[in-house]
């Protein structure tokens, strides 16, 4: 099991909060990649919590993103990456630069956790931008490994 672990990639996905988005990409990639690729997810200017609404959203694709905490991307710099993603323009504005060569690639999606309405409204946004986190950012992925 520990060769199997050690033969897997490291993927950092960076966001701003890391309460939304970076939190559903490191569910999914672990969830669906996870014999090939190790997730991991960070911000810039972390969150208190991890989104409820985000949390809910992946729970309705059955990943639980429950105990799954914000940490600041300073937390990560040291540690050896194969690629390190943005999914928001201002994490990708404010990256900082790693102490080894990464890869790096921005895959850009709306912040769910801006929107206002109903709560009905707000998680219909949640689920698109889990989606679409699915059906762009996967691929990237399974191209790399």
């Amino acid at each position: 099991m520990a060769e199997q672990a050690a033969a897997r990639r490291r993927v950092l996905i960076l966001c701003t909060g890391n309460s939304c988005r970076s939190q559903m990409a490191e569910g999914w990639i672990n969830h669906l990649f996870g014999t090939r690729w190790l997730a991991r997810s960070a911000g810039t200017r972390p969150a208190a919590a991890v989104h409820p609404l985000a949390v809910r959203a992946m729970v309705e694709v059955g990943v639980d993103i429950s105990g799954n905490r914000p940490e600041h991307v300073d937390e990560h710099l040291d540690q050896p990456w194969d690629l390190v993603v943005t999914v928001c323009d201002s994490a990708r504005e404010s990256c900082p630069i790693f102490p080894r060569p990464v890869e790096q690639i921005h895959v850009s999606f709306p912040d769910p956790a801006e929107v206002t309405g109903s709560e009905d409204e707000r998680m219909a946004l949640f689920r698109a931008v889990r989606d679409d986190i699915r059906a762009r950012l996967l691929p990237e992925l399974a191209r790399r490994g």
